[in-house]
């Protein structure tokens, strides 16, 4: 725990309350006392506790420091906190699966495009699995879902911005979860083994193309670190607590779009600046084009064409590839909509509903092998979207693992999330992407070739990266120390995982070694769990908010991230904050109740005395939280 009680700080620490209110009330504590004696009960029912899950070191070193100072904080606010730490898969299969939480400090995978705030906070999604409103967030009056809807209608982007500014201020005044920091990326690779490390970005399939090894380097098999080593267990593209990022899943699986991230210029000392400009888009991949149709009745239509001759990988050297053909894609919207395509319960596929609720699925209509016409809900700007979902392999999803499955009816009716197609490291990773499965060494490795049949090699199209590494080994490593240590050596090429904030200052100075900040669209941040009833009161937004008011961003962003990481108000990237939610040092919404870590006290129990429906209030001898 980060915090002194005894230590002074701007307002009142815990320790001088409770001697006040011992001795006597101060002249210069009276007023705040008074008010905290105003909502004793004299009640003798329990403190009230609340459990924070997160994280262990050894999965990330930031979230578990994060906890602990919140954790200290509700301790001098007189709430009883305590800590529940998970292996990550289990802190997932918790958060995203089970829902069974009452807070939780993790990384949040975030978008480049606000509209994932559709599938994180609308309430339809309250009981699905995965990154679908995991906090069971509902307002009961449907503000908010009205506002997350009519902005991936808009089709001005003036107009969607006035809309998400709308939407951000009922956000922060709601919080159903409060953004901390976002992290920067940094990664690391070996400049005398290979060239092109700044093609594209490493959280996306672009930064392993283009790739390419440097005259000294004989072998062209690039060795990359992940401290992750869950990809070397399963990469089931529809596993919800199996990764937190797609990078390996594009690799192996082509999208019809693929997203591409332009950066004007990186920061000094590798850190991103304030005035440099980060632009993000979608661009045709496996389709060759798409050309939106304004429908009569106001809603849009793609008419997407596919690139012929386009193949999906194949298990055995021997065999012929099948073709990928708009059957398939016409496949992929439906199964991701609902994985046991009507022959079960609904069951979404936990990850990509955000993505596939912008599509019109019933309304797909195939013109021939290569072309089809795919309707949308949305503005074309959140359609695009939907395009980077993985394009499946009909042969092998329906008539290899679907209709093997359909003999048990305990399968299909099993909880969303939960069942086989999605849950299973069996199902065979077929994909027709620029890299196909080679290999897998639980919790060791994952071993990727290159796909010499892949549309984009030999390509003159400009833009068009292409695979030309022919093999990438992705090892798990313990940690982003030991990888910097690695890759430094020269025992391995690349820190696949961005490093952690750390082990930055410990990257020598080394004219062999290439050094990759980027942007980022991930961040850390509390989540509550609004939808449990026999839990704390999380279903108020006030009580929501003063836990807010515990948790100093400035600080977590210096102390646990080295200043690696940027503190914000808002969980959208910059070009959306609305100028009256950009960081100006304190949070406009809900600034901490103290200063350098440490809570103010007082403030901290003015906070939730404040709260008009909350079944709480504070004890008159102790100064702790206990229920009325």
């Amino acid at each position: 725990m980060n915090r002194t009680t005894t230590d002074p700080v701007d307002g009142v620490d815990r320790r001088s309350v409770l001697a006040a209110g011992a001795a006597g009330l101060s002249l210069s504590l009276s007023g705040c006392m008074d008010n905290v004696r105003s909502v004793v009960t004299g009640t003798t029912d329990d403190q009230l506790s609340l459990s924070i899950a997160t994280v262990s070191q050894d999965d990330n070193r930031q979230s578990p420091q994060i906890a602990r100072h919140i954790e200290g904080n509700l301790e001098a606010a007189g709430i009883d906190a305590t800590i529940d730490m998970r292996s990550q898969t289990e802190f997932l299969e918790m958060v995203l699966i089970e829902q069974d939480y009452d807070m939780f400090v993790g990384l949040h995978p975030g978008d480049f495009d606000p509209d994932y705030l559709f599938e994180a906070l609308h309430s339809t999604y309250a009981d699905e699995p995965g990154w679908q409103n995991p906090y069971a967030y509902s307002t009961g009056r449907n503000f908010v879902d009205d506002l997350l809807e009519d902005q991936r209608r808009a089709d001005d982007e003036q107009e969607r911005q006035e809309i998400l500014t709308d939407l951000l201020e009922e956000f922060v005044s709601e919080k159903p979860f409060e953004p901390i920091c976002r992290p920067h990326e940094f990664r690391i690779g070996r400049g005398d083994r290979f060239d092109g490390w700044h093609d594209g970005h490493f959280a996306t399939q672009r930064g392993y193309l283009g790739l390419e090894p440097t005259d000294s380097n004989d072998d062209n098999e690039l060795e990359a670190l992940i401290t992750d080593s869950r990809p070397t267990q399963n990469i089931n593209p529809l596993m919800a607590e199996n990764r937190e990022r797609e990078t390996i899943i594009d690799l192996v699986y082509d999208s019809l779009g693929t997203v591409i991230v332009e950066d004007d210029e990186d920061g000094e000392d590798g850190v991103d600046t304030d005035d440099h400009v980060v632009e993000y888009r979608v661009e045709p991949w496996l389709a060759e084009s798409w050309e939106w149709i304004d429908d009569e009745d106001g809603t849009n239509t793609a008419h997407v064409t596919l690139r012929e001759d386009v193949t999906f990988h194949t298990l055995e050297e021997d065999e012929t590839g099948e073709p990928l053909t708009a059957e398939d894609v016409e496949f992929t919207y439906q199964l991701l909509e609902n994985t046991t395509l009507g022959q079960g319960n609904t069951s979404p596929a936990p990850r990509y509903q955000g993505h596939v609720s912008a599509v019109d699925v019933d309304g797909i209509e195939i013109e021939n092998e290569y072309e089809l016409r795919i309707p949308f809900h949305t503005s074309t700007m959140v359609g695009e979207r939907a395009f980077t979902v993985p394009i499946l392999p009909k042969h092998i999803w329906l008539e290899d693992e679907l209709d093997e499955r359909i003999g048990s009816s305990d399968d299909l009716s099993a909880p969303k999330g939960e069942w086989g197609l999605v849950t299973s490291s069996a199902i065979e990773p077929v994909g027709s992407g620029p890299y196909q499965f080679a290999d897998q060494s639980d919790q060791n490795s994952l071993t990727l070739e290159r796909f010499d049949d892949h549309f984009s090699i030999g390509s003159d199209e400009e833009d068009l990266l292409e695979p030309i590494v022919e093999e990438l080994t992705f090892v798990a490593d313990t940690g982003s120390a030991s990888s910097v240590e690695r890759i430094a050596s020269g025992g391995s090429d690349f820190t696949g995982t961005m490093l952690e904030a750390y082990a930055i200052d410990d990257v020598p100075d080394d004219d062999s070694l290439e050094t990759m900040p980027a942007s980022s669209w991930t961040f850390y941040h509390l989540g509550f769990n609004a939808g449990r009833v026999d839990g704390p009161p999380f279903y108020d937004p006030q009580f929501r908010s003063a836990i807010c008011r515990l948790v100093d961003k400035e600080f977590i962003a210096e102390e646990f991230f080295f200043g690696y990481a940027d503190p914000i108000a808002v969980p959208v990237t910059d070009e959306w904050v609305p100028e009256a939610f950009e960081w100006d040092g304190v949070d406009p919404e809900t600034p901490f109740a103290g200063s350098d870590g440490e809570v103010d006290v007082n403030g901290a129990i003015s906070a939730f005395e404040s709260i008009d429906s909350i079944d709480y209030r504070y004890d008159e001898d102790e100064e702790i939280l206990r229920r009325n």
